[in-house]
């Protein structure tokens, strides 16, 4: 498995200079707005997860309370 030691992120960094060079500062600015897109939409599908599984114990209550006859 390849592990990145200090030797390897500078190396990698060198070589993001040379490529990207002065559109370094707007690739960075499009990853991290990529990433903060995709927490956005991994929490929505949490908080539909949450909901949808509220609903179930409700209805799991219910249904509980109907067969006590309470």
């Amino acid at each position: 498995m390849f592990t990145f030691s200090p030797i390897n992120i500078l190396f990698l960094a060198v070589v993001l200079l040379l490529v990207f060079g002065n559109r370094l500062p707007y690739v960075m600015r499009s990853l991290g707005r990529s990433v903060v897109e995709f927490k956005k939409g991994v929490n929505g599908i949490e908080d539909d997860l949450d909901s949808a599984m509220k609903g179930v114990d409700e209805k799991a209550k219910e249904g509980a309370k109907q067969d006590t006859g309470l």
